[in-house]
């Protein structure tokens, strides 16, 4: 999958003028290229991120996972780390407009909420479709987790598969997503939609630690807002949530 997405994503780049990265530009010290594609957060953290899409000035404008997960008890781990990863680096980056993740496999709808409540494109390749293009080449890849034997006989007959079988069934699985990733990677990079502020974000921390964000739609509610003479008394008021209060619920 990820050979043929990588194939996918240097024709995109190639015809918005862009490159697609997979590994790192700079060098090591000892002048060799670095092989992982690590970004940086504004605390000099680095994370091994998939690929990138950058312009000619080699800023970075989309960030891409993708991941497979065979069992669901896995998934909220691998989309904890998503959601850090691409937050963090994204803060940054500036220039990065969109974090987009293809996770193919068994995902849950919590892991999914949780990515997307962080702003990331999820396109979903399901577990039922790969074990059907698998079913094709003669391979059953629905195994229960304990039945070794059968995943074992499934493993050995995926590695007597030729490249270029391999590489069809890649193909197939990103072809499954091409008609909406295509038309989105083509709306972020489209370069002659106008900037405007979409909304203000205000984070309030206290020398106690406590934190509080405001947002607001424009930028002359969000300066009303800290120009109120009683913005130093925001943390006096006790109108935080308590652990018996319920979680927030938002219409899909």
């Amino acid at each position: 999958m990820e050979k043929a997405l990588e194939e996918k994503l240097l024709e995109i780049a190639d015809l918005y003028g862009c490159y697609y990265l997979t590994s790192g530009v700079r060098k090591t010290k000892s002048g060799a290229k670095v092989k992982k594609l690590l970004m940086s957060d504004s605390y000099g953290n680095e994370y091994d991120i998939d690929g990138v899409l950058a312009n000619e000035k080699m800023q970075p404008l989309i960030l891409f996972e993708s991941k497979y997960i065979r069992y669901k008890k896995h998934n909220r781990d691998k989309g904890s780390w998503i959601c850090t990863a691409h937050s963090a680096v994204r803060r940054y980056y500036h220039s990065i407009r969109s974090s987009i993740a293809i996770l193919a496999g068994s995902w849950s709808i919590s892991s999914q909420a949780l990515m997307r409540s962080n702003d990331i494109n999820l396109f979903i390749i399901p577990f039922d479709f790969i074990c059907e293009l698998l079913i094709d080449v003669g391979i059953d890849f629905n195994w229960k987790e304990k039945e070794q034997n059968k995943a074992r006989d499934a493993w050995y007959k995926y590695n007597e598969l030729s490249e270029e079988q391999t590489n069809v069934i890649g193909r197939k699985m990103i072809a499954s997503i091409e008609d909406k990733l295509i038309p989105l990677i083509a709306n972020i990079l489209d370069e002659s939609i106008e900037r405007t502020i979409e909304k203000v974000v205000v984070e309030l921390v206290s020398n106690l630690g406590e934190i509080k964000v405001f947002e607001f739609d424009d930028v002359e509610s969000a300066v009303d807002f800290l120009e109120n003479e009683n913005l130093g008394n925001v943390f006096l008021t006790t109108d935080s949530f308590s652990l018996f209060d319920p979680p927030p619920i938002f219409d899909n």
